[in-house]
């Protein structure tokens, strides 16, 4: 297959992320195929940029420093909540498996006395409230995740960064209660 044929086979893929190769958009390369938009118009390698960039929706483009800073907070803000609502779905897990039972169960020892075997039971109902609540948050999760999945395959630098820094910020914020919870229940066996 020689090269003008194998580009013309990527034409059926979505190029909503990227910014258009029309309207004189040049990152470096020279013409419409140079810089970063050389497989059928969606960008492939990183760029630092303001103008036409689209961002997860048809007609959501950005075209100013500003409109670039605003998309950048909103971005940020969006991967805290990732974070905080992974975090946050552990948390209410943990609360909603208070439900726990002890059975104890007589085993013969080896000098012939008994001993008792202790099993701890968590449980939770498919049709429970909270397995509800737990299945919206999922549904939550994944769409966002998924939103900061395409932002970042916008290969916009300022984006990319924008999603990682608010990763991190999410991870700091929300997950150092959950180094320092211990169950001390673990060692009952």
């Amino acid at each position: 297959m020689d090269a003008m044929s194998h580009g013309a086979d990527h034409s059926h893929h979505h190029h909503t992320m990227a910014p258009p190769t029309t309207g004189g958009h040049d990152h470096g390369g020279g013409g419409s195929s140079g810089g970063h938009e050389n497989h059928g118009g969606m960008a492939m390698t990183f760029y630092f940029d303001y103008k036409n960039v689209e961002l997860l929706f048809t007609g959501l483009l950005i075209n100013s420093p500003g409109e670039m800073v605003g998309a950048c907070i909103g971005v940020f803000l969006l991967a805290v909540l990732y974070e905080g609502l992974k975090i946050g779905r552990e948390f209410l897990l943990r609360r909603s498996q208070v439900n726990v039972r002890y059975n104890s169960m007589p085993l013969p020892g080896a000098d012939g006395t008994v001993l008792m075997e202790t099993h701890k039971t968590v449980g939770q109902r498919m049709l429970s409230p909270s397995h509800f609540l737990q299945t919206l948050l999922h549904i939550v999760q994944v769409v966002v995740s998924y939103f900061l999945m395409l932002v970042f395959m916008t290969y916009n630098g300022y984006l990319c960064i924008a999603v990682a820094a608010g990763a991190g910020m999410g991870y700091f914020l929300f997950s150092w209660r959950k180094a320092v919870v211990v169950d001390i229940t673990e060692h009952c066996h």
